[in-house]
């Protein structure tokens, strides 16, 4: 008995250096932590229960019979997360580089398929050169399968993917199928082909990080949520971000109560939107002062920014937030920010996180590079995305609602719960001036009468009260009381129902 686990923990041993104190070193020295030390920041202490620590590849070609670590380039396993459990993989890049071979997707799988069993999120911490190349076809189906519990898995139990290290050819499928994407600046990059690849192909000389390192892919590429400077504050902020979703599609989010009274008064919001409607004014601004404790978890904050999306508290109930920003294209709807938004609010209705939408957006954005690149089909994702969304949805329009986009906006057509609007809202097909100058264009040579049909336009249109007295907007409210309204309106609509028809699925305008 003693021989066999002094073997025991001799295997252990092993498996837990991975690929040995020279590679840890030089792991260490890139400023990133192993496998383990990744897992030990991300989960409560003690918590952490390993599975598959002894298997290795089967390989046994190009001498790979002889090079075998236990683990075989992956933790795997699951714990706990302020409390709440989590299956986790942590891909290990001292052992051959953290390739994935069949054993390797093995081990991923088993936790996927657990997590979706039990119904508990999925964490997965990316560190890999790819597939091994060794074994051939066989990691290639080691990535499909993956693939497949990606998909499966997707609206079930929340997917996370943390980008550590590289993450290069077929590996990066599985992070973009994933809910979100967290990188690490200056040590992590993502691209389908290399820069030797891309030069070859194409002529075009970039590095890895122009290419596909974080900043790119949060500022040019939307591939990404949000990128760190290191490790441990992307692994923090996780941990954060965890707070926020619930276990599975089959529970709420948590409700984590605050000393935030839910009928606080926020007299400066009167003052917010200025007189002068071409006036710009930040968005975020009001999101900070009406959530509790001002406290808002922003995603792709540096990708169109003419939309806000994130998470936040109202009365302690998880709520997942779409705003236009006025300060960036005057809050216009183009193709990026519709996909940004519409992505988010599949999450939130995916997971039963009710949905704030603040509104004020002159429109869509025109001109020939949005029509050729598609904004029909991509503001129709948004579009499609509230109408098919579920959740309790409560707008508030503080300026502009105009046109189409009005109506893209959560407005009361797409099934939402509570439409509130400021008592300086404008809700019409265009502003005053555009309106004008089409309806009376017989009379462009007078502008004394142009300014004056202007100014009538304005008086019958400009306001909320058109679209209220058609019941469109259910309340116009003082700015001042919005938190009160928001949080009263959650309390009602938490025993919210209502189905879709039967389907297989629908076929959003991909």
């Amino acid at each position: 008995m003693q021989t066999i686990v002094k073997q025991l923990e001799l295997a252990r041993e092993s498996a837990r250096q991975g690929g040995g104190a020279k590679r840890i070193e030089a792991q260490h020295a890139k400023g990133k932590l192993t496998a383990r030390e990744r897992l030990e920041v991300l989960l409560d202490a003690g918590t952490f229960e390993e599975w598959d620590m002894f298997v290795e590849h089967r390989c046994t070609d190009f001498g790979m019979q002889d090079k075998k670590i236990p683990g075989d380039g992956v933790v795997t396993g699951y714990g706990m997360i302020n409390g709440r459990l989590v299956f986790v993989y942590s891909q290990d890049f001292t052992v051959f580089g953290g390739a994935l071979s069949e054993a390797h997707a093995e081990k991923i799988c088993k936790v996927m398929d657990q997590a979706m069993k039990v119904g508990a999120p999925v964490i997965g911490l990316n560190d890999s050169g790819g597939a091994r190349i060794q074994e051939g076809v066989a990691s290639l189906g080691g990535y499909a399968e993956v693939f497949q519990r990606n998909a499966m898995a997707s609206g079930v139990v929340p997917q996370i993917s943390m980008i550590m290290g590289p993450s290069a050819g077929g590996a990066v499928y599985s992070p973009a199928m994933t809910d979100f994407i967290f990188m690490v600046k200056d040590s992590s990059y993502m691209f389908v082909t290399g820069p030797d690849v891309v030069k070859t192909v194409t002529h075009e000389t970039v590095t890895a990080e122009e290419l596909g390192g974080a900043l790119t892919h949060t500022t040019k590429s939307g591939v990404a949520d949000l990128a760190f400077d290191n490790d441990v504050e992307a692994l923090l902020m996780l941990r954060r971000l965890y707070n926020y979703l619930p276990l599975s599609n089959r529970e709420k989010a948590p409700v984590r109560p605050s000393g935030d009274p839910a009928d606080r008064v926020i007299e400066s919001l009167d003052t917010l939107v200025p007189d002068n409607a071409n006036k710009a004014y930040d968005m975020k601004e009001l999101i900070t002062k009406v959530v509790d404790d001002g406290d808002f978890f922003e995603l792709q904050p540096d990708y169109a920014a003419n939309i806000i999306i994130g998470f936040a508290r109202m009365d302690g109930q998880t709520v997942g937030v779409v705003a236009n920003q006025p300060l960036v294209l005057a809050g216009c709807l183009d193709i990026k920010s519709s996909v940004k938004a519409a992505r988010f609010v599949r999450f939130c209705d995916a997971f039963n996180i009710a949905l704030l939408t603040l509104v004020d957006v002159p429109g869509f954005m025109p001109g020939t590079t949005q029509e050729f690149g598609g904004i029909i089909k991509h503001g129709a994702k948004l579009l499609y995305a509230y109408a098919e969304a579920t959740v309790p949805k409560i707008t508030v329009i503080t300026r502009k609602a105009y046109g189409g986009a009005y109506d893209v906006m959560a407005s009361k057509h797409l099934r939402g719960d509570v439409n509130f609007a400021w008592p300086q809202a404008e809700i019409a097909v265009m502003g005053a001036k555009g309106a004008v100058e089409i309806i009376f264009r017989e009379d462009k040579g007078d502008p004394d009468k142009l300014a004056a049909k202007e100014a009538e336009y304005k008086a019958r249109f400009a306001n909320p009260f058109v679209a209220a007295s058609r019941g469109y907007i259910d309340d116009v409210i003082l700015p001042h009381n919005t938190r009160k309204r928001i949080c009263r309106s959650l309390v009602m609509l938490k025993d919210k129902k209502v189905e879709n028809p039967w389907r297989k699925h629908g076929n959003i305008p991909l």
